[in-house]
């Protein structure tokens, strides 16, 4: 079946491909307290600069990192679970605000719709 793709469509696209890369390219970081804000901020930044996203906010959990601190070495891996992600892109007059939480019951980091505008 084919039909019109809409600037909702593209919106969303773009909004699952920027958390899927977000995802991809820094989980598996080495990390640890003294560095946990500029993960965040170096995150932030790199999603930032791509096409048509407005806001992102990154937020790394603390406790968890603490509780999976290798005790030798001093620091641990940035895991899925760890982060907490909001990101709004605009593309035409469309704006996705989207996010990749924790979920507790499926014990599973998920990208989510928050919700789509259009003007």
């Amino acid at each position: 079946m084919t039909g019109i793709i809409t600037s909702r469509d593209n919106a969303l696209f773009e909004a699952g491909i920027k958390l899927g890369a977000l995802y991809h390219q820094f989980t598996g970081s080495p990390i640890n307290l003294d560095t946990v804000q500029s993960m965040e901020v170096a995150i932030s930044r790199s999603i930032s600069v791509q096409p048509f996203v407005e806001t992102i906010t990154v937020n790394i959990d603390r406790d968890m990192i603490r509780s999976r601190l290798n005790q030798e070495f001093g620091y641990c891996e940035l895991e899925g679970r760890m982060l907490d992600v909001q990101l709004k892109v605009v593309f035409e007059d469309c704006t996705a605000v989207v996010a990749l939480e924790y979920d507790q019951v499926l014990e599973y980091p998920l990208m989510k719709i928050k919700h789509v505008r259009q003007k």
